[in-house]
């Protein structure tokens, strides 16, 4: 919050569809969503109700369980590059096995990854970006599809596809970190939406529905590697835990439904419409983040020179009027099927009213 001005954050109650409630009884429309996770609103009741049917059968076991396969199965079949998948509890642990493991399969050691993209809180995957580094010899190059930590910026036009041509060369791995699009802005996320098809691929938040829970999930003879069938170990206590694959399922079924990513194109599209005269909207489907500059930004540099102080006064301005946004600039307004018409009008009128 002291990135937007303010000494201390609010504290959550409850939350119902598109709304939370502090503990001071503050009503907020809520753009943040838990980060991404949750497309069905909070609170949402075939979720919830998914959850408490599995916690009566017990809450955690330590040993495989039959909602796993389930919810291995229904990844499997929505993301293109996964034809094997391990589940995790968090995004930043899926990240660090991911890399771990393509750096067994190939031998090699040095990732490749991009400023303002973000993989978790591994130390190696927090350092910076380097600048002139050759593929040759690397192991991965590891990216956001479409980054939604610097706010969303899409790729542009052939970036996916060279990186699939550098890593068919140096044969390095092509690893997705698909955290945060992964059936956010297509069912079989981004490498669905562009074509692309990654060697490895990171999941995380829509996956548990809301619970902890994430994956990583690629060629079956990259995956064959892992313990017990291989030589990389990879273990966890509540991996593949039966609330939270409970809580992924009871999502990920609904999402074979085309019309639900036809209603969330329509609902961003009519969101990005009225906030256009406010500043660069960038959006790709479900995601979108509202830039303080006229200007395309198109990486990380772009991202920094937009005015922060902005938005900074503009997140008051919203906050004051019940309505919450990324206490950052740099991150992205998540859509769900809990926001209607009625919200994101809300939202236009409240941005253009800060504009006066």
């Amino acid at each position: 919050m002291r990135a937007v001005g303010l000494d201390e954050p609010f504290f959550v109650r409850r939350g119902e569809g598109a709304y939370i409630e502090d503990v001071e009884g503050n009503r907020y429309l809520d753009w943040v969503m838990s980060w991404g996770p949750l497309l069905f609103g909070h609170g949402d009741r075939e979720t919830v109700e998914a959850v408490r049917a599995a916690a009566e059968l017990g809450t955690s076991f330590g040993a495989p369980s039959v909602t796993e396969v389930e919810l291995a199965a229904e990844i499997v079949d929505a993301v293109p590059s996964v034809e094997k998948v391990r589940l995790v509890s968090s995004g930043t642990e899926a990240a660090m096995s991911a890399v771990r493991l393509a750096r067994a399969f190939t031998s090699r050691d040095r990732i490749l990854k991009f400023a303002g993209c973000y993989h978790g809180h591994v130390d190696a995957l927090l350092a910076s970006a380097g600048s002139g580094v050759a593929t040759l010899g690397l192991p991965a190059i590891l990216v956001e599809p479409v980054a939604g930590n610097m706010g969303v910026v899409p790729p542009e036009p052939g970036f996916l596809e060279a990186l699939r041509q550098l890593c068919d060369a140096s044969g390095a791995l092509l690893v997705f970190d698909e955290v945060i699009t992964g059936f956010r802005i297509a069912r079989g996320g981004a490498q669905e939406r562009f074509g692309v098809t990654p060697d490895l691929t990171i999941l995380g938040k829509i996956a548990g529905g809301g619970l902890p829970l994430a994956a990583f999930g690629g060629r079956a003879e990259i995956m064959d590697r892992l313990a017990p069938s291989g030589d990389v170990y990879q273990a966890g206590t509540l991996s593949g835990n039966p609330l939270a694959t409970a809580a992924g399922l009871a999502v990920l079924r609904r999402l074979r439904d085309p019309a639900v990513y036809e209603e969330l194109e329509r609902r961003g599209a009519r969101l990005e419409a009225g906030l256009a005269a406010h500043g660069r909207v960038q959006r790709v489907g479900a995601m979108a983040t509202l830039f303080m500059t006229d200007d395309p930004v198109r990486n990380f540099d772009d991202a920094q020179r937009a005015d922060a102080e902005r938005y900074a006064a503009l997140f008051r301005h919203l906050l004051e009027r019940g309505i919450y946004i990324a206490p950052s600039p740099f991150e992205a307004m998540f859509l769900s099927l809990a926001h209607g018409d009625e919200e994101i009008d809300r939202t236009i009128q409240a941005v253009a009213d800060f504009d006066g």
